[in-house]
């Protein structure tokens, strides 16, 4: 039987990503429940819960959660529409304690960020 320690580069990886996966696990309810109930009727490619799947498992739940905020926020009738992709990179000014730069709260896609 060999030692566990836990101070194992696996168990400190896995510790870490329980919140982006509890978040991840709030869509995939959200989306395999309530989102049939009301359709599918998302103003952006991909959709929303898409979007917010992929923005916090790249961004982890903190910044991937205020880049779905703002996702969200944008779309309502008045807001923006078409192709949307999550950012690759974080916004070089976004800091954890100004969440607010996270976000993309204007317009869609920015060529120098997507994918």
């Amino acid at each position: 039987m060999t030692k566990h320690s836990f101070a194992c580069p696996d168990c400190a990886g896995k510790i870490l990503r329980t919140p982006r996966t509890i978040g991840r696990g709030a869509i995939w309810i959200y989306r395999h429940t309530f989102s049939p109930l009301v359709g599918y009727n998302c103003r952006h490619i991909p959709t929303c819960s898409i979007y917010g799947d992929e923005a916090i498992e790249r961004h982890g739940l903190w910044a991937g959660g205020w880049m779905t905020l703002a996702r969200l926020l944008r779309c309502q009738p008045w807001g923006t529409l078409g192709i949307d992709n999550v950012p690759v990179t974080r916004p070089p000014r976004a800091r954890w304690f100004l969440p607010w730069r996270y976000a993309r709260w204007r317009g869609v896609n920015d060529r120098h960020t997507t994918n």
